[in-house]
C-alpha cells in the first residue's frame, strides 16, 4: 500500500489550502485515515482523523478551521484548511490504518510542506 500526498505550498495567513492523499495497491481495505503534522523542532501531532464510517476527530488547535473528508471509492482523504495561521506551518503527513492479509497495518505518506507566511 502506498500513500501519495499532495497540495502543500506557501499561503498567506488567513488563506486556505486543500491537501489530498490517495492510497494505492491491492488486496486491502482502509479503516481510518488521517493527517498528522510535524513542525520544526516539535513532535509529530495528530491534526484530524476520519473513520471508514465517517466519524471525525480534530486537534483542538484546528477545530472549526480544518475539515477532513474522504472518498472511499477512491481511497482518498482530503484536508481542507481555512483561516491558516503561521503556527500551522509544518510538514503534513497522511496516515492510513489498513486491513490486509488478516492483519491491521499503519502506512504513512511522504509528507507535504505547508508554509503559512506573509
Amino acid at each position: 500500500v502506498q500513500l501519495q500526498a499532495s497540495g502543500g505550498g506557501l499561503v498567506q495567513p488567513g488563506g486556505s489550502l486543500r491537501l489530498s492523499c490517495a492510497a494505492s495497491g491491492s488486496g486491502f481495505s482502509i479503516n481510518a485515515m488521517g493527517w498528522y503534522r510535524q513542525a520544526t523542532g516539535k513532535q509529530r501531532e495528530l491534526v484530524a482523523v476520519i473513520t471508514s464510517g465517517g466519524g471525525t476527530n480534530y486537534a483542538a488547535s484546528v477545530k472549526g478551521r480544518f475539515t477532513i473528508t474522504r472518498d472511499n471509492a477512491r481511497n482518498t482523504v482530503y484536508l481542507q484548511m481555512n483561516s491558516l495561521k503561521p503556527e500551522d506551518t509544518a510538514v503534513y503527513y497522511c496516515n492510513a490504518v489498513v486491513l490486509r492479509l488478516g492483519g491491521e497495518f499503519t502506512y504513512w505518506g511522504q509528507g507535504t510542506l505547508v508554509t503559512v507566511s506573509s
